[in-house]
């Protein structure tokens, strides 16, 4: 039975409505956890450092589309929820599209810059040439990547999750058994993983643009619009937080490498990638749950149903709480385990890489209640809000503490640095959260 936006929702019924959400981005940070193990055992440990040093570039670039898809999605559904489904289809479409020449003025930009960004993150030698093979044929799918991380948003607020499960699926499967052919029997390499990459994006971009762009049975459909500019700046305001912690991530990423290189070398940037990897997986369960759960607080905000907000609200404080226990368990306990898979062939690394996942571990009691309490400003049109939160959690303090905490602790502090970073937004969150709830009813 199809779940309306506008219904009542129970802990069971709003599971089962962000479960997809979930899915979709678990499997999204799982088939490139897979291009990471693919490139760490059978092309090599450089390689694999390469992938990670440029990784956050690529990254940077992709988040504009992530941006628009949060940020649209919560004026999309709010604008639904008032009832005027054709301005919200009009909406939909003129962001798509500035997505789309957005994406290929990035391109070129990103192939004329790949090599000197390589070199200002430290790469030189066989790493270096690796770094812009990989960015360079990465880049080419650009656009279907952006406009992948907006659906992700976009099916949400059309009223149908599973769709976009369903694409992220496909790419990821297209992605996983191409690293096997690429890699493994062609034996390409680096630029094997790249093209994987850019096959399955393409795939996962392109699917959900025949499907709007066609007859379908959600609420959205791309058509004939304008080009609303108040819409588009409050798009990208709205959008801002999603944008900020992407971004700040990327950036940080950059500096822990950098910390890395400078306290063990290529090991530490190996070492760190792994622990990303495992990061993606586990943060992605936050994510989904606030993608897939944040249309429907913008909904109720739209059409002024209070008792629904705080449903949800209270709802969703549980489901963060239940979950980052779990986490914190289970990485811990398998932190054997997951650097095995990735470094079990270097005793070293493998040492290395353990320790340091069991002490980032602890970030996970925490990390959630920022990521929705974000994602919830967000929905509630609150763009400003929300991007604090972001701008300090994912940029200011992390940046603070890797540059503080290992000047104490070593290269333990630049482990420990993003559960203190977590810590101090989490009180800004809940400063946050306390003084505008009279404000949003929730």
């Amino acid at each position: 039975m199809k779940i309306q936006l506008s219904e009542h929702f129970t802990l069971k019924k709003l599971l089962k409505f962000v479960f997809p959400s979930i899915v979709m981005m678990i499997f999204t940070s799982v088939y490139g956890v897979v291009d990471g193990i693919f490139v760490s055992n059978f092309v090599g440990k450089i390689p694999f450092a390469a992938v990670n040093l440029i990784m956050p570039f690529l990254m940077i670039l992709g988040t504009l589309g992530f941006m628009i898809g949060t940020g649209g999605s919560a004026i999309i559904s709010k604008t639904l929820g008032e009832g005027d489904k054709e301005k919200a289809n009009q909406y939909f479409s003129m962001l798509i599209y500035v997505i789309i020449v957005l994406g290929a003025v990035l391109t070129a930009l990103g192939l004329i810059f790949m090599r000197p960004i390589s070199i200002l993150l430290g790469a030189n030698g066989e790493m270096l040439e690796n770094c812009v093979l990989y960015g360079n044929l990465i880049i080419t799918a650009l656009i279907p990547y952006m406009l992948l991380n907006s659906f992700q948003s976009f099916f949400v607020a059309a009223g149908k999750p599973q769709l976009g499960l369903g694409a992220t699926v496909a790419a990821g499967v297209t992605n996983m058994v191409l690293d096997f052919v690429f890699i493994v029997l062609f034996q390409w390499g680096i630029a094997g993983a790249a093209i994987a990459t850019a096959i399955s994006q393409i795939v996962g971009g392109v699917i959900p643009l025949f499907y709007f762009s066609s007859k379908n049975s959600s609420s959205l459909h791309l058509g004939k619009t304008k080009m609303y500019w108040k819409i588009l700046l409050k798009t990208c305001a709205n959008g801002s937080s999603e944008l900020m912690t992407n971004l700040s991530m990327s950036i940080v990423n950059m500096l822990y490498n950098y910390k890395l290189m400078e306290y063990i070398g290529e090991d530490g940037v190996a070492a760190y990638g792994v622990i990303m990897y495992v990061n993606f997986i586990f943060v992605s369960i936050f994510l989904g749950y606030s993608i897939g759960s944040a249309p429907i607080v913008s909904y109720h905000y739209g059409a002024k149903n209070n008792s629904e907000l705080k449903n949800l609200f209270h709802k969703s404080l549980g489901f963060v709480s239940v979950v980052g226990v779990v986490l914190t368990v289970l990485s811990i306990s398998l932190s054997g385990v997951l650097s095995s898979i990735f470094v079990g062939y270097d005793a070293k690394l493998f040492e290395i890489t353990q320790h340091g996942l069991i002490i980032f571990s602890i970030s996970y009691l925490i990390c959630g209640f920022n990521i929705y309490g974000s994602a919830f400003f967000t929905a509630l049109n609150n763009g400003a809000i929300s991007a604090t939160i972001s701008f300090l959690r994912t940029l200011l303090f992390q940046i603070a503490s890797v540059m503080i905490l290992p000047l104490i602790l070593g290269l333990d502090g630049i482990w420990l640095s993003i559960t203190c970073a977590e810590l101090c937004a989490l009180v800004v969150t809940v400063i946050f959260l306390i003084t505008n709830r009279k404000k949003y009813n929730y």
